[in-house]
């Protein structure tokens, strides 16, 4: 158990909470895990609601409490309640309002994706760090070649922003994976590679990832939790987290994120 005193603020939270992910035991792994990617669920659940997302024993998740500092789940629950809820709104009150008067109708389904998309790009602006990103889009403006790393559910993000850099004539490559076919060996010092990957993560992102670190490049990564491995690989890491209806996730807050950046690349570039 840490003798550390406990976070002050959510970012000191989450901070200490990247730290310390690899080297938690599984159980705490998994806590850590969905407080990463469910920190709005913390100032309104109980030890057991929580422990049950989790999938482990409420025991488990006071330990966990324990380990990031605090004397039990009470004051870590009450930082939430005081520093996080004007951060996140309450969208799961809102959901279940919908689920429950609109039924299962393609107009009801329509209204769920409008309000976790909604609800998706508040919380980018309050997930995404202005350093970070002011840092991101000065690296890949002086970057010779973008290349663009992205597949299952991240494919899209990466295929529109390689159309956006073509028409800004912001030179890019796009890694498809298409026919088993690798490009790796074309990632140079000088180049930057803006690797976009969510949980489950792509193990073929985070191999090209690791390449472009051995040949020099600069890594930039999309990515939701803290405890990603691109956040530990050290990239400059913009966290997104996109809600979901059901086991269905959009992609509302990772696309505006995506052309904010490709506009400030090319903008960035021009004046250059």
């Amino acid at each position: 158990m840490t003798t550390d005193p406990a976070p002050q603020t959510i970012d000191a939270f989450i901070e200490r909470l990247g730290e310390r992910a690899d080297s938690l035991p599984k159980r705490l792994k998994q806590c850590a895990d969905y407080i990463a990617a469910n920190p709005d669920r913390v100032a309104v659940s109980t030890v057991a609601e929580l422990a049950a997302g989790a999938d482990v024993q409420p025991s488990a998740f006071m330990r966990f409490c324990q380990e990031m500092g605090f004397s039990g789940f009470s004051q870590m629950q009450k930082l939430f309640r005081t520093d996080f809820s004007q951060k996140w709104p309450d969208y799961g009150t809102r959901l279940a309002k919908l689920r429950e008067h609109g039924g299962e109708t393609p107009s009801a389904l329509l209204a769920e994706f409008v309000e976790v998309g909604r609800a998706s790009l508040e919380n980018l602006m309050s997930s995404i760090d202005p350093a970070a990103l002011e840092k991101a889009v000065e690296t890949l403006a002086k970057a010779r070649t973008i290349h663009l790393v992205g597949f299952r559910r991240a494919f899209p993000v990466t295929s529109y922003l390689a159309y956006a850099l073509e028409k800004m004539q912001v030179p890019s490559v796009l890694h498809t994976g298409i026919g088993n076919i690798r490009f790796d060996h074309t990632i140079q010092k000088g180049d930057a590679v803006l690797a976009v990957t969510f949980a489950p993560y792509s193990e073929q992102t985070l191999e090209i990832a690791e390449a472009a670190q051995r040949q020099g490049a600069d890594l930039i990564a999309i990515t939701d939790l803290v405890t990603s491995p691109l956040v530990r690989m050290g990239a400059t890491s913009l966290l997104v987290v996109e809600l979901d209806v059901g086991d269905f996730r959009a992609l509302s807050a990772s696309f505006a994120l995506a052309i904010a950046l490709a506009v400030s690349v090319g903008a960035r570039r021009e004046k250059a």
